[in-house]
């Protein structure tokens, strides 16, 4: 169909997300429905070893049950300091149903323990990376256009900000000295992993001239 009309599904059932998809694909004219729209449909159990696994996981389960197109991502935080970690986890991070509260007071209980109650004094406990994976998956044709993208900063003792979710209020940002979530929402998508890899996705579609939608 034509990539400026129509409807995108999203394999999420994070309101962020949904929020962020809407705000990216406006200037294709597109209109995003989420797994919220389908509450019949299944969870898909995100089992890969890597964010892109995942992501495909979710695009090609969703898309095969709607039989229509469908766009998934999967993004997750990465502490240098925690090798890496918690990466895949980082929505469960907590256990299974966290909150992100619940992952936030994980994540620095486990930093501040390898301080071994050494006050320093530092407000930044260690550098960290956003990574996102989106996969757009067809049914009908079984093809597949994925994108990565990534931002770096530091991993802060003292959230701060009330606009975004996840781990973006101690995610902080050096050259614009803020939070991910004292961003406003144009400022989040022109820097974040997220909007660098839909930047990237929406790039690949349009030279395609073609984006998975149904009517």
């Amino acid at each position: 169909m034509n990539s400026r009309t129509g409807i995108l599904i999203v394999a999420t059932k994070n309101a962020g997300k949904v929020r962020e998809f809407q705000h990216a694909f406006v200037p294709l004219g597109l209109t995003v429905k989420s797994m919220l729209d389908y509450p019949e449909l299944p969870d898909v159990v995100e089992d890969g070893t890597t964010f892109a696994e995942n992501a495909l996981k979710k695009s090609k389960q969703i898309a095969e049950a709607l039989r229509l197109p469908v766009l998934a991502d999967d993004s997750g935080l990465c502490v240098d300091a925690l090798g890496g970690r918690p990466g895949v986890y980082s929505a469960r991070y907590a256990g299974e149903g966290a909150s992100d509260e619940d992952n936030n007071l994980k994540l620095l209980s486990e930093l501040e323990r390898l301080k071994q109650g050494e006050d320093t004094g530092q407000p930044l406990l260690s550098t960290a990376r956003f990574v996102c994976a989106l996969s757009l998956y067809d049914p009908s044709t079984a093809a597949e256009v994925t994108a990565e993208g990534a931002v770096d900063g530091w991993i802060t003792s003292e959230p701060a900000g009330g606009g975004g979710f996840g781990y973006d209020p101690l995610f902080y940002l050096p050259e614009f000295e803020k939070t991910m979530a004292e961003l406003t929402l144009e400022q989040k998508q022109s820097i974040s992993h997220r909007g660098m890899a839909l930047r990237l996705l929406t790039e690949k579609l349009a030279a395609q001239d073609t984006l998975g939608t149904g009517k």
